[in-house]
């Protein structure tokens, strides 16, 4: 059986109930990955497996104890897997679960709003 879509539920169902089961995966999902870095994050390593390094490089701007804090962040949600290389010196790679790349569609959703978006405010 099909999920059926959001606005089908919504016009089916006004109800406090209803608007509360829709808000509580929404809360949730935003409390994983909410503040500027996370989902910036995300997209580098949609690119593949990255050691901290790279990573710091292609998120402009992140500095190095906030890169490890939402690293850390994004490991205890399952979302990224740290994994530490038996080499001298040891070195650490960081690449996206696949609970983490379930997102992909979503970070697609958002880039094709965010295009759109720019378009309406900016004209471009």
């Amino acid at each position: 059986m099909e999920k059926p879509e959001v606005q089908e539920v919504i016009e089916q169902e006004k109800t406090q109930e209803t608007c509360t089961r829709m808000l509580l995966p929404v809360r949730d999902a935003l409390e994983v990955l909410s503040g500027k870095w996370k989902l910036q994050i995300i997209i580098a390593l949609t690119f593949g497996t990255r050691r901290f390094r790279e990573i710091a490089r292609e998120v402009t701007g992140i500095t190095d104890k906030m890169l490890s804090k939402e690293l850390r962040d994004l490991e205890e949600n399952m979302l990224v897997k740290r994994t530490v290389k038996d080499s001298f010196p040891p070195s650490v790679e960081y690449n996206l679960t696949e609970h983490g790349k379930t997102l992909q569609k979503v970070i697609g959703e958002l880039r094709e709003w965010g295009v759109m978006h720019r378009e309406k405010i900016m004209g471009e």
